[in-house]
């Protein structure tokens, strides 16, 4: 009981007192969250993913994440369309379900969870800690720009053409990102001397804090007295499928250890905040997708601890 009562409150509470917070501050202040999904969709990740990826050295044995947070994706969609078809969802529906359920909070709650597990004990002594956040930025990376891509042109069938779709796609900064961080790496010119650079530092320092304030501020506009039975399905799948799904490829990969343990707790975090904000954005059941977020969240902080213990004694080294 202790450790799991060390578990929530040194990795959990953490992160829910800015969500809190910014719950607070969304129901006192009526923040405008359209304004903040642009902030964290056309400043913060943009530049999170750019600097991390240029400033983070990828060992060749990380080939193993990428390859593996795109089959998790491809498993959460199989699993999701099989639960819409049977729910008998219409398209508009069954587009917020699956990016529900593939796309997690991998940036708002994996990155900081990762860094507080891999830095507390019984890992602050292991030197594991950069190892687990190496694979977590590549699991963020992935999944955001699978989600400013693919999430967007999911929600958008629902409610334009797919030309205007992919057209959507393409004004989002953060495809343009990965490519820009890896051209900087391959030229010979230190970015880092850059007069831009310190605005790219303060910028991707700025992701984690805002990302969470506005979670709470869009949290903050959804009523806490869920009836629809839908959200608390999704939520199901989200916290208690992703993790039996990375652990069955986990198995399958061979992969074991500090990364195995990185890749499964990743897997169990929550419905992405920006899920809902792209349901804001294009109008695609943004009810539905904020009571996925809110209800999942809330319930993270049982299921994740439960996942963390479960990770050391599954995966241990």
């Amino acid at each position: 009981m202790e450790f799991f009562v060390f578990i929530l409150t040194n990795n959990i509470v953490p992160i829910f007192v800015l969500i809190i917070l910014g719950y607070w501050l969304g129901r006192k202040f009526e923040l405008d969250v359209f304004t903040l999904s642009k902030l964290n969709f056309y400043v913060f990740v943009p530049a999170f993913i750019l600097v991390n990826l240029y400033t983070t050295e990828i060992p060749l044995q990380m080939v193993q994440v990428p390859v593996f947070a795109l089959s998790l994706m491809v498993l959460n969609f199989a699993v999701s369309s099989a639960v819409a078809k049977v729910r008998r969802y219409d398209m508009g529906m069954a587009s917020a379900f699956k990016n529900s359920i593939m796309f997690y909070n991998s940036g708002n709650i994996g990155l900081p969870l990762i860094t507080l597990v891999f830095s507390n004990p019984p890992f602050a002594e292991t030197g594991f800690l950069s190892t687990a956040v190496t694979a977590q930025i590549l699991v963020l990376m992935i999944l955001n720009v699978t989600m400013n891509t693919v999430g967007f042109f999911n929600a958008g069938r629902a409610t334009m053409r797919w030309q205007d779709s992919v057209l959507k796609v393409l004004t989002m900064p953060v495809i343009y990102a990965i490519p820009a961080a890896f051209f900087f790496k391959a030229v010979p010119y230190d970015l880092t001397d850059a007069i831009v650079w310190p605005a790219l530092a303060y910028a991707r320092e700025g992701l984690i804090s805002v990302a969470l304030l506005t979670l709470g501020a869009q949290l903050s506009r959804t009523t806490l007295r869920v009836t629809n039975a839908e959200v608390y399905v999704a939520a199901g799948v989200r916290l208690l499928g992703g993790p039996v799904m990375a652990w069955g490829l986990l198995q399958i990969m061979g992969i074991g250890g500090v990364l195995a343990q990185a890749l499964m707790i990743s897997s169990a975090v929550p419905t992405a905040v920006n899920s809902a904000l792209i349901a804001v954005e294009m109008n695609n059941e943004p009810g539905f997708a904020s009571q996925v977020v809110m209800v999942s969240t809330l319930c993270s902080a049982v299921t994740l601890t439960l996942v963390i213990y479960g990770a050391q004694l599954l995966f241990p080294f």
